[in-house]
């Protein structure tokens, strides 16, 4: 499962991402935000226009907001 079919306010763990679907600056930013494997998040929100972006995410106590895009690069395993 991908980040961004994960129903609002399941806990995950990321299991994987594919840094290849992300261009540099975009790897750079989610890595200092300290998304990487093992990081257990949850969605929040999904936007309610077209695409549904942003997807707000929750990591520890801080509130992250992913282009669909991004989260689609991610699997994760529910926990």
């Amino acid at each position: 499962m991908t980040l961004d079919s994960l129903p609002i306010g399941q806990r995950a763990r990321v299991i994987a991402i594919d840094w290849t679907m992300l261009e540099p600056d975009e790897v750079q930013r989610l890595q200092g935000l300290g998304i990487e494997v093992g990081t257990r998040l949850a969605v929040a929100h999904r936007g309610v226009f077209g695409g549904r972006d942003p997807i707000a995410v929750l990591i520890g106590r801080m509130t992250v907001a992913l282009r669909r895009s991004h989260a689609r690069a991610m699997a994760v395993e529910p926990v």
